[in-house]
């Protein structure tokens, strides 16, 4: 049993219900316990500026072995909810996470009983979920609508035609192929817009990295958590990077071409690859956007490959505070000050210039990490920043972080915090054409 008691206990009843499952990974809402959210490894309640109505295209998981922590509306306790018993019938409660659509942020982490878990859960973003008024209710707000990354338009009946046809059309080189598995069994939107000839698409040319991250999406060398991508095994030829590119910049609306994806290490180690291919690309065109997704730990490479002709810059953190970034990055032969010198060096060069910012709820709203996070923003004058939910395991994400100093005051109260004090910084989630901004949602 939880401990800790929620004094302000009026209306809970009102509250979501709590969701559990059974062994076989069925879900089910409890007639009686109220959904819980955790702000780090604290229990709270959730309120509703805190809910969003689960969006159609979001995921719901189970956690096996894990008991659901929830809300008793009558005393305001916080309770683990190891089993159910109905008519006779008693039934192992496992806790229930969501997974959202592109576009939100979650403000909470599922409230979870983490003691009997002897595994690492798969690589992904989980969200407190509740059910009530028979749907389901995430813990989240939109932070950007962007049509062009809308799961309603990836209709796989029109990729696999759009396939046949490309294949048609050219030579299919191994980048080739490598993208198609990227958009057929990884279902990745990018590899996708590839083949249908629209917006974002990838290079990926990376075999190797310079960082041990704890949420590597190409690869984890412990066996159990599988990697989400399977990590590219080759270096593509500058010939079928270009021609790629050059096809795809001069023909798709709204057209970005994207170095360093979830399928490979850290482009910055093919920084030679990466320049020669862009100084062909601008031979033979000045359309479209040439974009680089880095961690920025070269700072002296991000200037040659911004000289060779890139138009803008997404840099990773997941955290503006040495200790926080060392932590989860595990950096090889480079620091965090490396990575702010790329960032600051990007806008110098005139590239538009982003930071991917990996959030967690109860860390990344920390008073002391805005504050970080603000003397970055003021240091480098980064034009946009992506609000990414960070996937990962949140027990060993916790684990792995230093101590918090304080409680975190919201997700939502961080935005704010962010937009008020820098009005002319986007805040975002998806990678945007140099000369377009962010359509953005003012609601919140």
């Amino acid at each position: 049993m939880v401990k800790k008691k929620y004094h302000e206990n009026g209306g809970l009843r009102s509250l979501p219900a709590m969701l559990y499952a059974d062994a076989k990974g069925r879900i089910y809402d409890h007639p009686y316990f109220r959904m819980v959210g955790f702000s780090g490894s604290s229990p709270s309640v959730l309120k509703g500026e805190d809910l969003v109505p689960l969006p159609a295209f979001s995921k719901l998981f189970f956690i096996p072995e894990c008991p659901p922590i929830g809300l008793d509306p009558s005393t305001g306790e916080f309770k683990t909810v190891s089993e159910v018993s109905f008519d006779g019938v008693v039934t192992k409660c496992y806790a229930v996470a969501a997974f959202l659509e592109p576009g939100l942020v979650r403000t909470h982490l599922p409230a979870v009983d983490y003691g009997p878990k002897s595994y690492t859960l798969p690589m992904w973003a989980y969200t407190a979920v509740g059910f009530k008024n028979e749907g389901y209710w995430a813990a989240g707000f939109r932070i950007e609508f962007n049509s062009k990354w809308d799961p309603r338009n990836y209709d796989d009946t029109k990729l696999t035609p759009a396939i046949e046809e490309f294949r048609r059309d050219r030579p299919a080189g191994p980048l080739v192929e490598h993208l198609i598995n990227c958009a057929t069994r990884n279902h990745c939107f990018a590899a996708k817009n590839l083949f249908l000839k629209r917006w974002e698409a990838p290079l990926p040319i990376s075999q190797s990295c310079n960082a041990a991250c704890l949420g590597c999406l190409s690869l984890q060398p412990d066996i159990s958590c599988d990697a989400s991508h399977q990590r590219i095994a080759f270096r593509p030829s500058k010939e079928e990077i270009v021609a790629l590119a050059v096809e795809h910049l001069n023909t798709a609306p709204e057209a970005i071409m994207s170095f360093g994806q979830g399928c490979e290490g850290e482009p910055l180690t093919e920084y030679r690859l990466i320049v020669d291919s862009i100084k062909e690309m601008r031979r033979q065109t000045d359309a479209g956007t040439i974009n680089l997704n880095t961690n920025g730990s070269l700072p002296e490479r991000v200037r040659q490959i911004a000289e060779s002709g890139l138009d803008s810059i997404r840099i990773s953190l997941n955290s503006a505070q040495p200790e926080l970034y060392r932590a989860y990055y595990r950096p090889k032969g480079y620091d965090f000050k490396d990575v702010v010198a790329s960032i600051t060096l990007s806008r110098e060069m005139g590239l538009y210039t982003m930071v991917n910012y990996l959030v967690f709820p109860g860390i990344t709203d920390q008073e002391g990490e805005i504050e970080a996070l603000k003397k970055l923003i003021q240091k480098t004058g980064v034009n946009f920043i992506h609000l990414k939910n960070l996937n990962i395991d949140p027990q060993l994400y916790l684990k792995e972080m230093p101590m918090p100093e304080s409680a975190g005051i919201g997700m939502k109260q961080m935005v704010k915090i962010l937009r008020e004090g820098f009005p002319d910084v986007e805040l975002g989630y998806f990678n945007q054409p140099v000369r377009y901004s962010v359509k953005r949602d003012t609601t919140n």
